[in-house]
Protein backbone atom coordinates (compact mmCIF):
# COMPACT_ATOMS: atom_id res chain seq x y z
CA UNK A 1 0.00 0.00 0.00
CA UNK A 2 1.39 3.32 -1.16
CA UNK A 3 0.17 5.79 1.18
CA UNK A 4 2.96 7.07 3.50
CA UNK A 5 3.02 7.32 8.04
CA UNK A 6 1.83 10.11 9.11
CA UNK A 7 4.31 12.63 9.90
CA UNK A 8 3.39 15.31 12.67
CA UNK A 9 3.99 13.31 15.95
CA UNK A 10 6.65 13.62 18.41
CA UNK A 11 8.98 10.95 19.32
CA UNK A 12 8.46 8.78 22.60
CA UNK A 13 11.37 6.14 22.53
CA UNK A 14 9.71 4.61 25.29
CA UNK A 15 9.91 0.53 25.94
CA UNK A 16 7.20 -1.48 26.37
CA UNK A 17 8.33 -5.52 26.49
CA UNK A 18 5.27 -7.06 27.89
CA UNK A 19 2.93 -5.04 29.87
CA UNK A 20 0.58 -8.02 30.17
CA UNK A 21 -0.90 -10.02 32.88
CA UNK A 22 -1.39 -6.72 34.86
CA UNK A 23 -3.04 -3.81 32.87
CA UNK A 24 -3.78 -6.04 29.69
CA UNK A 25 -5.98 -8.43 31.71
CA UNK A 26 -8.99 -6.68 30.95
CA UNK A 27 -10.01 -3.20 28.03
CA UNK A 28 -7.12 -1.16 27.77
CA UNK A 29 -8.56 1.74 29.15
CA UNK A 30 -5.74 2.98 31.51
CA UNK A 31 -3.42 6.01 31.20
CA UNK A 32 -0.41 5.14 29.37
CA UNK A 33 1.55 6.04 32.40
CA UNK A 34 0.50 2.88 34.44
CA UNK A 35 3.16 1.26 36.11
CA UNK A 36 2.54 -2.74 34.33
CA UNK A 37 3.35 -0.81 31.38
CA UNK A 38 6.37 0.79 31.87
CA UNK A 39 8.27 -2.25 34.32
CA UNK A 40 6.77 -5.35 32.66
CA UNK A 41 10.05 -7.61 32.36
CA UNK A 42 10.83 -8.87 28.29
CA UNK A 43 10.42 -12.36 29.56
CA UNK A 44 10.25 -13.82 33.08
CA UNK A 45 13.13 -16.54 34.30
CA UNK A 46 11.51 -17.96 37.47
CA UNK A 47 7.74 -18.95 38.71
CA UNK A 48 5.05 -20.28 36.57
CA UNK A 49 5.37 -19.93 33.18
CA UNK A 50 2.29 -17.73 31.62
CA UNK A 51 0.58 -17.46 28.03
CA UNK A 52 -0.04 -13.59 28.81
CA UNK A 53 -0.32 -12.59 24.73
CA UNK A 54 -3.40 -15.02 24.37
CA UNK A 55 -3.71 -18.13 22.39
CA UNK A 56 -5.10 -18.47 18.40
CA UNK A 57 -6.36 -20.95 16.28
CA UNK A 58 -5.77 -21.97 12.86
CA UNK A 59 -5.74 -24.16 10.13
CA UNK A 60 -8.75 -26.03 10.99
CA UNK A 61 -10.33 -28.60 9.34
CA UNK A 62 -13.08 -31.57 9.91
CA UNK A 63 -10.46 -33.20 12.08
CA UNK A 64 -7.68 -31.20 12.94
CA UNK A 65 -7.11 -27.47 14.30
CA UNK A 66 -3.52 -25.89 15.31
CA UNK A 67 -3.31 -23.78 18.06
CA UNK A 68 -0.87 -21.06 18.56
CA UNK A 69 0.46 -19.48 21.93
CA UNK A 70 3.08 -17.38 23.26
CA UNK A 71 5.07 -18.19 26.96
CA UNK A 72 6.87 -15.68 28.95
CA UNK A 73 9.50 -17.89 29.79
CA UNK A 74 10.88 -21.28 28.38
CA UNK A 75 7.72 -23.68 28.78
CA UNK A 76 6.05 -27.46 27.66
CA UNK A 77 3.01 -26.10 26.04
CA UNK A 78 -0.24 -28.55 26.19
CA UNK A 79 -3.49 -28.35 24.90
CA UNK A 80 -6.58 -29.78 26.05
CA UNK A 81 -10.04 -30.11 24.49
CA UNK A 82 -13.48 -30.93 25.20
CA UNK A 83 -16.90 -30.29 23.74
CA UNK A 84 -17.55 -29.10 27.03
CA UNK A 85 -16.94 -25.05 28.20
CA UNK A 86 -16.92 -26.39 31.48
CA UNK A 87 -14.49 -29.21 30.71
CA UNK A 88 -16.51 -31.78 32.54
CA UNK A 89 -16.04 -34.65 30.58
CA UNK A 90 -14.46 -36.02 27.11
CA UNK A 91 -11.42 -33.99 27.72
CA UNK A 92 -8.44 -34.72 25.66
CA UNK A 93 -4.81 -33.63 26.27
CA UNK A 94 -2.51 -32.51 23.60
CA UNK A 95 1.43 -32.41 24.21
CA UNK A 96 2.86 -29.97 22.59
CA UNK A 97 6.32 -28.37 21.92
CA UNK A 98 9.45 -27.08 24.24
CA UNK A 99 8.64 -23.08 23.61
CA UNK A 100 12.22 -20.92 23.83
CA UNK A 101 13.91 -18.63 22.51
CA UNK A 102 14.59 -19.60 18.94
CA UNK A 103 11.15 -18.85 18.10
CA UNK A 104 10.40 -15.94 20.52
CA UNK A 105 8.58 -18.51 23.59
CA UNK A 106 5.95 -18.97 20.59
CA UNK A 107 4.84 -22.40 19.75
CA UNK A 108 1.78 -24.27 17.82
CA UNK A 109 0.09 -28.24 18.61
CA UNK A 110 -1.89 -29.72 16.15
CA UNK A 111 -5.10 -31.58 17.45
CA UNK A 112 -6.04 -34.36 15.47
CA UNK A 113 -9.15 -36.59 15.02
CA UNK A 114 -11.76 -33.85 16.41
CA UNK A 115 -15.48 -34.25 15.37
CA UNK A 116 -16.54 -32.43 12.31
CA UNK A 117 -19.01 -29.51 12.46
CA UNK A 118 -18.51 -29.30 15.65
CA UNK A 119 -17.68 -26.22 18.59
CA UNK A 120 -14.66 -26.92 20.12
CA UNK A 121 -13.69 -25.67 23.35
CA UNK A 122 -9.81 -26.01 24.41
CA UNK A 123 -7.37 -24.94 26.89
CA UNK A 124 -3.60 -23.86 26.82
CA UNK A 125 -1.32 -24.49 29.85
CA UNK A 126 2.17 -24.09 30.31
CA UNK A 127 4.17 -26.37 32.17
CA UNK A 128 7.82 -25.71 33.62
CA UNK A 129 9.97 -28.11 31.34
CA UNK A 130 11.89 -29.11 34.62
CA UNK A 131 8.78 -29.78 37.03
CA UNK A 132 5.61 -30.46 34.85
CA UNK A 133 3.90 -29.89 38.08
CA UNK A 134 4.28 -26.63 37.81
CA UNK A 135 2.18 -24.91 35.34
CA UNK A 136 0.31 -21.25 34.69
CA UNK A 137 -3.09 -20.13 34.37
CA UNK A 138 -5.14 -22.34 31.35
CA UNK A 139 -5.95 -19.71 28.85
CA UNK A 140 -9.17 -20.77 26.97
CA UNK A 141 -10.25 -20.85 23.43
CA UNK A 142 -12.57 -21.76 21.24
CA UNK A 143 -13.21 -22.84 17.01
CA UNK A 144 -15.71 -24.89 15.21
CA UNK A 145 -14.28 -27.94 12.98
CA UNK A 146 -15.86 -27.50 9.39
CA UNK A 147 -18.51 -29.21 8.45
CA UNK A 148 -18.64 -32.26 6.21
CA UNK A 149 -22.06 -31.68 4.91
CA UNK A 150 -23.36 -28.59 3.17
CA UNK A 151 -26.43 -28.13 5.20
CA UNK A 152 -24.54 -25.98 7.66
CA UNK A 153 -24.15 -22.25 6.97
CA UNK A 154 -20.77 -20.54 6.72
CA UNK A 155 -19.92 -17.47 8.00
CA UNK A 156 -16.56 -15.67 7.69
CA UNK A 157 -14.90 -11.91 7.85
CA UNK A 158 -12.28 -10.24 5.94
CA UNK A 159 -9.96 -6.89 6.58
CA UNK A 160 -6.62 -5.71 6.10
CA UNK A 161 -4.25 -3.09 7.57
CA UNK A 162 -4.00 -3.09 11.06
CA UNK A 163 -1.50 -0.39 13.53
CA UNK A 164 -1.01 1.95 10.24
CA UNK A 165 0.00 5.07 9.22
CA UNK A 166 1.15 5.66 13.21
CA UNK A 167 -2.46 4.62 14.68
CA UNK A 168 -2.12 1.91 17.37
CA UNK A 169 -3.96 1.30 20.23
CA UNK A 170 -5.44 4.11 21.99
CA UNK A 171 -6.57 3.21 25.16
CA UNK A 172 -8.80 6.73 25.69
CA UNK A 173 -11.17 5.05 22.96
CA UNK A 174 -11.10 1.09 23.95
CA UNK A 175 -8.17 0.10 21.91
CA UNK A 176 -8.63 -2.16 18.91
CA UNK A 177 -12.80 -1.97 19.63
CA UNK A 178 -13.42 -3.00 16.07
CA UNK A 179 -12.55 -6.96 17.29
CA UNK A 180 -15.00 -6.92 19.93
CA UNK A 181 -17.63 -6.04 17.39
CA UNK A 182 -16.63 -8.75 14.91
CA UNK A 183 -15.92 -11.27 17.60
CA UNK A 184 -20.16 -10.85 18.12
CA UNK A 185 -20.63 -11.63 14.67
CA UNK A 186 -19.48 -15.26 15.41
CA UNK A 187 -17.83 -15.62 12.55
CA UNK A 188 -16.40 -19.28 11.30
CA UNK A 189 -13.03 -17.74 10.41
CA UNK A 190 -11.30 -14.16 10.31
CA UNK A 191 -9.36 -13.69 6.74
CA UNK A 192 -6.51 -11.59 8.04
CA UNK A 193 -6.09 -9.63 4.09
CA UNK A 194 -2.37 -8.46 4.24
CA UNK A 195 -0.64 -5.57 6.75
CA UNK A 196 -1.19 -7.55 9.87
CA UNK A 197 1.27 -5.02 11.20
CA UNK A 198 3.31 -2.09 9.84
CA UNK A 199 7.05 -2.86 9.86
CA UNK A 200 7.95 0.30 8.91
CA UNK A 201 5.37 2.19 10.27
CA UNK A 202 6.72 3.50 13.82
CA UNK A 203 4.05 4.12 16.99
CA UNK A 204 4.83 7.20 18.52
CA UNK A 205 3.03 8.46 21.56
CA UNK A 206 1.21 11.05 20.59
CA UNK A 207 -0.34 12.13 17.22
CA UNK A 208 -2.16 15.68 16.98
CA UNK A 209 -5.97 15.46 15.35
CA UNK A 210 -7.59 17.88 12.88
CA UNK A 211 -9.79 19.57 15.63
CA UNK A 212 -6.43 20.56 18.12
CA UNK A 213 -6.95 17.48 20.62
CA UNK A 214 -4.15 14.61 20.71
CA UNK A 215 -4.98 10.80 19.96
CA UNK A 216 -2.40 8.82 22.05
CA UNK A 217 -0.80 5.47 21.03
CA UNK A 218 0.58 2.88 23.36
CA UNK A 219 4.39 2.46 22.68
CA UNK A 220 6.69 -0.22 22.66
CA UNK A 221 10.69 -0.10 22.31
CA UNK A 222 10.63 -1.96 18.97
CA UNK A 223 8.14 -0.03 17.33
CA UNK A 224 10.13 3.25 17.87
CA UNK A 225 11.30 2.55 14.20
CA UNK A 226 11.07 0.98 11.19
CA UNK A 227 11.99 -2.67 12.24
CA UNK A 228 14.89 -4.07 10.68
CA UNK A 229 16.45 -7.04 13.32
CA UNK A 230 14.43 -10.26 13.80
CA UNK A 231 13.76 -8.88 17.38
CA UNK A 232 12.15 -5.61 16.08
CA UNK A 233 9.87 -7.45 13.56
CA UNK A 234 8.74 -10.27 16.52
CA UNK A 235 8.30 -6.68 18.47
CA UNK A 236 5.75 -5.44 15.75
CA UNK A 237 3.45 -8.35 15.96
CA UNK A 238 3.62 -8.44 19.89
CA UNK A 239 2.84 -5.12 19.31
CA UNK A 240 -0.72 -5.64 18.50
CA UNK A 241 -1.29 -8.59 20.90
CA UNK A 242 -1.00 -5.81 23.85
CA UNK A 243 -4.78 -5.14 22.75
CA UNK A 244 -7.63 -7.23 24.83
CA UNK A 245 -10.03 -7.09 22.38
CA UNK A 246 -7.65 -8.68 19.49
CA UNK A 247 -6.83 -11.28 22.01
CA UNK A 248 -10.38 -12.06 22.63
CA UNK A 249 -11.55 -11.98 19.50
CA UNK A 250 -8.23 -14.22 19.12
CA UNK A 251 -9.54 -16.69 21.76
CA UNK A 252 -12.89 -17.27 19.79
CA UNK A 253 -12.32 -17.03 16.00
CA UNK A 254 -9.52 -18.50 14.01
CA UNK A 255 -7.27 -16.61 11.50
CA UNK A 256 -6.64 -17.34 8.18
CA UNK A 257 -3.63 -14.92 7.61
CA UNK A 258 -2.19 -13.41 4.51
CA UNK A 259 0.97 -10.97 3.87
CA UNK A 260 1.36 -7.84 1.73
CA UNK A 261 4.18 -5.22 1.67
CA UNK A 262 3.84 -3.54 5.60
CA UNK A 263 5.00 -7.12 7.03
CA UNK A 264 8.19 -6.19 5.27
CA UNK A 265 8.37 -2.20 4.43
CA UNK A 266 5.97 -0.29 1.88
CA UNK A 267 5.74 -1.36 -1.64
CA UNK A 268 8.49 -3.44 -1.31
CA UNK A 269 9.51 -6.84 -4.18
CA UNK A 270 12.11 -9.27 -4.41
CA UNK A 271 15.98 -7.95 -4.76
CA UNK A 272 15.45 -4.40 -4.52
CA UNK A 273 17.53 -2.48 -2.80
CA UNK A 274 16.54 0.48 -0.36
CA UNK A 275 17.86 4.15 -0.32
CA UNK A 276 15.16 4.61 2.51
CA UNK A 277 17.94 6.26 5.02
CA UNK A 278 15.56 5.11 8.11
CA UNK A 279 17.58 1.56 7.20
CA UNK A 280 20.98 0.39 7.97
CA UNK A 281 19.86 -3.08 6.22
CA UNK A 282 19.24 -2.11 2.78
CA UNK A 283 18.87 -5.58 1.46
CA UNK A 284 15.05 -6.26 1.31
CA UNK A 285 15.34 -9.96 0.64
CA UNK A 286 17.04 -9.96 4.07
CA UNK A 287 14.23 -7.97 5.53
CA UNK A 288 11.93 -10.48 4.21
CA UNK A 289 12.92 -13.37 5.21
CA UNK A 290 12.98 -12.28 9.38
CA UNK A 291 10.16 -10.38 8.68
CA UNK A 292 8.57 -13.87 7.12
CA UNK A 293 9.89 -15.88 10.23
CA UNK A 294 8.35 -13.42 12.78
CA UNK A 295 4.87 -13.84 10.75
CA UNK A 296 5.21 -17.49 11.51
CA UNK A 297 5.96 -17.69 14.56
CA UNK A 298 3.10 -15.40 15.33
CA UNK A 299 0.48 -17.00 13.58
CA UNK A 300 -1.00 -20.43 13.80
CA UNK A 301 0.49 -21.61 10.20
CA UNK A 302 2.70 -24.24 10.44
CA UNK A 303 3.75 -24.43 7.16
CA UNK A 304 5.81 -21.46 7.90
CA UNK A 305 7.66 -22.74 10.59
CA UNK A 306 10.81 -24.73 10.61
CA UNK A 307 10.63 -28.29 9.15
CA UNK A 308 8.44 -27.47 6.21
CA UNK A 309 10.61 -27.36 2.79
CA UNK A 310 8.11 -25.17 1.03
CA UNK A 311 7.80 -22.27 3.41
CA UNK A 312 5.11 -20.79 1.24
CA UNK A 313 2.59 -18.41 1.88
CA UNK A 314 0.04 -19.42 -0.77
CA UNK A 315 -2.06 -21.88 -0.15
CA UNK A 316 -5.48 -23.49 -0.19
CA UNK A 317 -8.23 -23.57 2.73
CA UNK A 318 -11.10 -26.12 2.20
CA UNK A 319 -14.26 -25.12 4.30
CA UNK A 320 -16.56 -28.34 4.05
CA UNK A 321 -18.34 -28.49 0.40
CA UNK A 322 -19.36 -25.30 0.31
CA UNK A 323 -16.41 -23.11 0.43
CA UNK A 324 -12.51 -22.94 -0.82
CA UNK A 325 -10.33 -19.81 -0.01
CA UNK A 326 -7.03 -19.52 -2.34
CA UNK A 327 -4.93 -17.03 -0.66
CA UNK A 328 -2.59 -16.07 -3.06
CA UNK A 329 1.04 -14.19 -2.51
CA UNK A 330 1.20 -11.42 -4.32
CA UNK A 331 4.59 -10.58 -2.84
CA UNK A 332 7.43 -13.01 -2.73
CA UNK A 333 7.17 -14.12 -6.20
CA UNK A 334 6.44 -10.38 -7.82
CA UNK A 335 8.87 -8.31 -10.02
CA UNK A 336 9.86 -5.18 -9.98
CA UNK A 337 7.44 -2.17 -9.54
CA UNK A 338 7.50 -0.39 -12.84
CA UNK A 339 5.60 1.65 -15.19
CA UNK A 340 3.74 -1.62 -15.81
CA UNK A 341 3.71 -1.51 -20.25
CA UNK A 342 5.43 -4.58 -20.73
CA UNK A 343 3.86 -6.52 -23.86
CA UNK A 344 5.61 -10.11 -22.43
CA UNK A 345 5.75 -10.36 -18.36
CA UNK A 346 5.78 -13.95 -17.35
CA UNK A 347 6.97 -13.47 -13.91
CA UNK A 348 4.32 -10.76 -13.20
CA UNK A 349 2.69 -10.50 -9.19
CA UNK A 350 2.44 -14.52 -8.68
CA UNK A 351 5.54 -15.63 -9.95
CA UNK A 352 5.13 -18.77 -12.83
CA UNK A 353 4.77 -21.23 -10.19
CA UNK A 354 1.75 -19.63 -8.32
CA UNK A 355 0.17 -19.14 -11.22
CA UNK A 356 0.14 -22.44 -12.08
CA UNK A 357 -0.54 -23.55 -8.80
CA UNK A 358 -3.55 -20.90 -8.69
CA UNK A 359 -4.89 -22.05 -12.18
CA UNK A 360 -4.75 -25.73 -11.10
CA UNK A 361 -6.26 -25.80 -7.64
CA UNK A 362 -9.23 -23.58 -9.28
CA UNK A 363 -10.15 -26.27 -11.20
CA UNK A 364 -9.71 -29.50 -9.05
CA UNK A 365 -11.90 -27.96 -6.49
CA UNK A 366 -16.14 -29.00 -5.92
CA UNK A 367 -16.80 -26.33 -3.87
CA UNK A 368 -19.94 -24.59 -3.86
CA UNK A 369 -18.12 -20.89 -3.97
CA UNK A 370 -14.10 -20.16 -4.63
CA UNK A 371 -13.22 -17.15 -3.00
CA UNK A 372 -9.33 -15.83 -4.31
CA UNK A 373 -8.19 -14.40 -1.00
CA UNK A 374 -5.76 -11.36 -2.96
CA UNK A 375 -3.53 -9.16 -0.78
CA UNK A 376 -3.82 -6.49 -3.60
CA UNK A 377 -6.78 -5.44 -5.81
CA UNK A 378 -7.15 -6.04 -9.52
CA UNK A 379 -8.24 -3.08 -10.93
CA UNK A 380 -7.81 -0.11 -9.02
CA UNK A 381 -4.80 1.80 -9.75
CA UNK A 382 -1.87 1.47 -6.93
CA UNK A 383 1.12 3.97 -7.71
CA UNK A 384 4.52 3.56 -6.18
CA UNK A 385 6.31 7.17 -6.59
CA UNK A 386 5.76 8.80 -9.84
CA UNK A 387 6.45 6.38 -12.41
CA UNK A 388 5.62 3.05 -11.50
CA UNK A 389 2.73 1.30 -10.31
CA UNK A 390 2.53 -1.15 -7.09
CA UNK A 391 -0.24 -3.51 -7.90
CA UNK A 392 -2.07 -4.99 -10.91
CA UNK A 393 -2.99 -2.00 -12.61
CA UNK A 394 -1.42 0.77 -14.37
CA UNK A 395 -3.70 3.27 -15.63
CA UNK A 396 -3.65 2.36 -19.33
CA UNK A 397 -7.26 1.28 -20.45
CA UNK A 398 -6.30 -0.96 -23.12
CA UNK A 399 -5.24 -4.14 -23.51
CA UNK A 400 -3.70 -5.88 -20.53
CA UNK A 401 0.08 -5.00 -20.30
CA UNK A 402 2.75 -5.97 -17.54
CA UNK A 403 1.33 -7.48 -14.47
CA UNK A 404 -1.95 -7.37 -15.85
CA UNK A 405 -1.06 -10.26 -18.41
CA UNK A 406 -0.94 -12.91 -15.71
CA UNK A 407 -4.41 -11.93 -14.45
CA UNK A 408 -5.72 -12.16 -17.90
CA UNK A 409 -4.48 -15.73 -17.98
CA UNK A 410 -5.94 -16.81 -14.64
CA UNK A 411 -9.27 -14.98 -15.81
CA UNK A 412 -9.06 -16.59 -19.35
CA UNK A 413 -8.82 -20.18 -17.76
CA UNK A 414 -11.49 -20.08 -14.99
CA UNK A 415 -13.66 -18.96 -18.36
CA UNK A 416 -12.75 -21.73 -20.12
CA UNK A 417 -12.66 -24.56 -17.65
CA UNK A 418 -16.17 -23.11 -16.75
CA UNK A 419 -14.82 -22.94 -12.91
CA UNK A 420 -18.27 -21.85 -11.03
CA UNK A 421 -18.66 -19.51 -7.91
CA UNK A 422 -15.19 -17.63 -8.02
CA UNK A 423 -15.12 -13.95 -6.68
CA UNK A 424 -12.00 -12.07 -5.17
CA UNK A 425 -11.84 -10.83 -1.99
CA UNK A 426 -8.87 -7.72 -0.71
CA UNK A 427 -8.06 -4.68 1.04
CA UNK A 428 -4.85 -2.95 1.17
CA UNK A 429 -6.35 0.55 -0.49
CA UNK A 430 -8.06 1.67 2.99
CA UNK A 431 -11.51 2.16 1.77
CA UNK A 432 -14.40 -0.37 1.53
CA UNK A 433 -15.91 -0.80 -2.41
CA UNK A 434 -17.99 -3.49 -4.56
CA UNK A 435 -16.09 -4.08 -7.77
CA UNK A 436 -17.58 -5.44 -10.75
CA UNK A 437 -16.13 -6.84 -13.40
CA UNK A 438 -17.68 -7.62 -17.15
CA UNK A 439 -16.28 -8.26 -20.71
CA UNK A 440 -19.21 -5.77 -22.36
CA UNK A 441 -16.94 -2.56 -20.56
CA UNK A 442 -13.34 -4.15 -21.07
CA UNK A 443 -10.65 -3.92 -23.11
CA UNK A 444 -9.72 -7.67 -22.63
CA UNK A 445 -13.17 -9.43 -23.01
CA UNK A 446 -12.09 -13.35 -22.98
CA UNK A 447 -13.20 -13.92 -19.28
CA UNK A 448 -16.66 -14.54 -17.58
CA UNK A 449 -18.00 -11.53 -15.25
CA UNK A 450 -17.02 -11.67 -11.27
CA UNK A 451 -17.21 -9.18 -8.13
CA UNK A 452 -14.32 -7.76 -6.08
CA UNK A 453 -14.96 -6.76 -2.60
CA UNK A 454 -12.98 -4.48 -1.04
CA UNK A 455 -12.68 -4.01 2.71
CA UNK A 456 -10.33 -2.59 5.46
CA UNK A 457 -8.62 -0.95 7.10
CA UNK A 458 -9.39 -2.58 10.18
CA UNK A 459 -7.27 -0.34 12.33
CA UNK A 460 -4.90 2.07 10.19
CA UNK A 461 -5.68 5.47 8.45
CA UNK A 462 -8.48 5.81 6.04
CA UNK A 463 -8.05 7.58 2.34
CA UNK A 464 -10.02 8.40 -0.33
CA UNK A 465 -11.11 6.00 -2.97
CA UNK A 466 -8.83 5.16 -6.07
CA UNK A 467 -9.07 5.56 -9.67
CA UNK A 468 -10.04 2.49 -11.90
CA UNK A 469 -8.16 0.80 -14.98
CA UNK A 470 -10.74 -0.43 -17.23
CA UNK A 471 -8.50 -2.90 -18.88
CA UNK A 472 -11.02 -5.49 -17.08
CA UNK A 473 -13.96 -3.63 -16.98
CA UNK A 474 -14.99 -2.49 -13.79
CA UNK A 475 -17.87 -0.83 -12.90
CA UNK A 476 -17.87 -0.11 -8.90
CA UNK A 477 -20.90 -0.62 -7.61
CA UNK A 478 -20.66 0.74 -3.87
CA UNK A 479 -17.82 2.84 -2.56
CA UNK A 480 -17.10 4.55 1.02
CA UNK A 481 -13.77 6.28 1.50
CA UNK A 482 -12.51 8.61 3.46
CA UNK A 483 -12.56 12.27 2.19
CA UNK A 484 -8.88 13.22 2.55
CA UNK A 485 -5.97 11.09 3.07
CA UNK A 486 -4.62 9.48 6.35
CA UNK A 487 -7.61 9.85 8.66
CA UNK A 488 -7.85 8.31 11.95
CA UNK A 489 -9.42 5.70 13.35
CA UNK A 490 -11.63 7.42 15.31
CA UNK A 491 -12.44 10.00 12.43
CA UNK A 492 -13.28 7.18 10.02
CA UNK A 493 -13.83 4.44 11.73
CA UNK A 494 -12.24 1.11 10.78
CA UNK A 495 -14.10 -0.92 7.69
CA UNK A 496 -14.72 -5.24 7.03
CA UNK A 497 -16.47 -7.45 5.02
CA UNK A 498 -18.72 -10.23 6.00
CA UNK A 499 -19.20 -13.35 4.19
CA UNK A 500 -22.27 -16.00 4.52
CA UNK A 501 -23.17 -19.04 2.65
CA UNK A 502 -26.75 -20.22 3.39
CA UNK A 503 -26.23 -24.35 3.86
CA UNK A 504 -29.55 -24.73 1.64
CA UNK A 505 -30.10 -23.18 -0.87
CA UNK A 506 -25.87 -22.30 -1.41
CA UNK A 507 -26.57 -18.44 -1.95
CA UNK A 508 -23.50 -16.46 -0.65
CA UNK A 509 -24.00 -12.80 0.58
CA UNK A 510 -21.75 -10.19 0.52
CA UNK A 511 -21.63 -7.05 3.26
CA UNK A 512 -19.58 -4.44 3.72
CA UNK A 513 -19.64 -3.21 7.19
CA UNK A 514 -18.33 -0.08 9.00
CA UNK A 515 -17.28 -0.07 12.96
CA UNK A 516 -20.50 1.23 14.46
CA UNK A 517 -22.15 1.55 11.50
CA UNK A 518 -23.82 -1.51 10.73
CA UNK A 519 -24.37 -3.13 7.14
CA UNK A 520 -23.33 -0.52 4.57
CA UNK A 521 -23.53 -2.42 1.10
CA UNK A 522 -25.20 -6.04 0.75
CA UNK A 523 -24.73 -8.19 -2.55
CA UNK A 524 -26.04 -12.11 -2.73
CA UNK A 525 -24.46 -14.57 -5.60
CA UNK A 526 -26.13 -17.40 -6.78
CA UNK A 527 -24.15 -20.97 -6.81
CA UNK A 528 -22.86 -22.68 -9.70
CA UNK A 529 -22.65 -20.07 -12.26
CA UNK A 530 -19.17 -19.13 -14.26
CA UNK A 531 -20.33 -15.54 -14.43
CA UNK A 532 -21.93 -13.19 -11.79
Amino acid sequence: MAPLPHTRRSLLGGSLAVPVGLALSGALTGALSTPAFAAAPAFARAGRPNAFWGVQSGEITAHSATVWTRSDRPARMYVETSPSESFRYAVRRHRGPLLGPDTDFTGTTTLRELPPGQQIHYRVVLADPDDPRRTGEPVRGTFRTTPASRRRDVRFLWSGDLAGQGWGINPEIGGYRVFDEMRLRDPDFFLFSGDTIYADGPIQASVPLRDGTLWHNVTTEEKAKVAETLAEYRGNFRYNLLDAGLREFNAHVPVLAQWDDHEVRNNWYPGQILDDPRYTEKDVDTLAARARRAFGEYFPVTDLRGGRAEGRMYRVMRHGPLLDVFVLDMRTYRDPNSPGRQTDDPIGILGTEQLAWIKRELSRSRATWKVIAADMPLGIVVADGATDFEAVAQGDPGAPLGRELQIAELLRHIKHQRITGTLWLTADVHYTAANHYAPERAAFTDFAPFWEFVSGPIGAGAFPAGRMDATFGPETAYVRSAPFANMSPSENPPYYGEVEIDGDGGELTVRLRQQGGGVLFTRTLRPGRVGQ
